[in-house]
């Protein structure tokens, strides 16, 4: 049984889907401090472009997993 210090499996998705959530956030705010500097930035503006896009991939994942299939 689980102790009262361990996290159940769902807890743990949630820590993990709040920590990815907030990398999300943080790459909105890098991606719009590099397009602020304009042309020479457009490398690094696609790699994290495509980072923020994975992130929100494995957010989508833990939130099915998170919610319950419900039958209608």
């Amino acid at each position: 049984m689980n102790s009262p210090h361990e996290l159940s499996h769902e807890d743990v998705l949630r820590v993990k889907l709040e920590v990815l959530r907030q990398k999300h956030r943080d790459l909105d705010a890098a991606i719009a401090a590099l397009q602020e500097k304009g042309p020479t930035a457009q490398l690094s503006l696609q790699r994290l472009k495509k980072e923020k896009l994975l992130l929100k991939d494995h957010i989508a994942r833990i939130e099915d997993e998170l919610t319950p299939d419900i039958i209608a």
